[in-house]
């Protein structure tokens, strides 16, 4: 038996009860500092991340069975975030210079004037934004990994 096959995400945001869907989507996506980049000129900021496949963790792989499944059950894809009408950006917790550092985006939020992206360690991208809308797209196809990531008040 066969699993179904990955739908990839493909999503747009307009408020606030939008992005907690999308923020639940991207909850534990992992980005080196070098794949975030706010745009001035096109009122854009932009990041490609490794997005955990929460919508898939609790079921088979799609694709046939193999005898090694049990040591890589999860997925990851890449999934580009857009947030268009960004006027500003802030970073509070990091250092853009640290382009290899791995970041781990725990949520996002609406905040009085456009949208927070906050990450594991205390980082934060504080995205102004007056008149915002983020696009959300699985890129290509998922991977494997044996890794799901837990939260502290959760079982390993």
């Amino acid at each position: 038996m066969t699993a179904p096959a990955m739908t990839p995400i493909r999503l747009r945001a307009e408020d606030e009860e939008d992005l907690k869907v999308v923020s639940a989507c991207l909850q534990d996506a992992i980005l080196p500092v070098g794949d975030m980049c706010f745009q001035p000129d096109e009122k854009r900021f932009v990041m490609v991340v490794n997005r955990f496949r929460w919508e898939a963790a609790d079921g088979p792989r799609p694709g046939p069975s193999a005898d090694d499944d049990d040591l890589s059950p999860y997925e990851r894809v890449h999934c580009g975030l857009r947030v268009e009408g960004v006027t500003g950006a802030k970073l509070r917790g990091f250092d853009l210079k640290e382009r290899g550092r791995i970041m781990e985006l725990l949520s996002m939020e609406t905040v009085e004037g456009g949208v927070a992206l906050h990450f594991a360690g205390g980082g934060c991208v504080r995205l102004d934004a007056p008149s915002w809308r983020v696009m959300v797209e699985d890129l290509g196809e998922p991977w494997p990994t044996g890794c799901k990531p837990c939260h502290p008040d959760e079982p390993a």
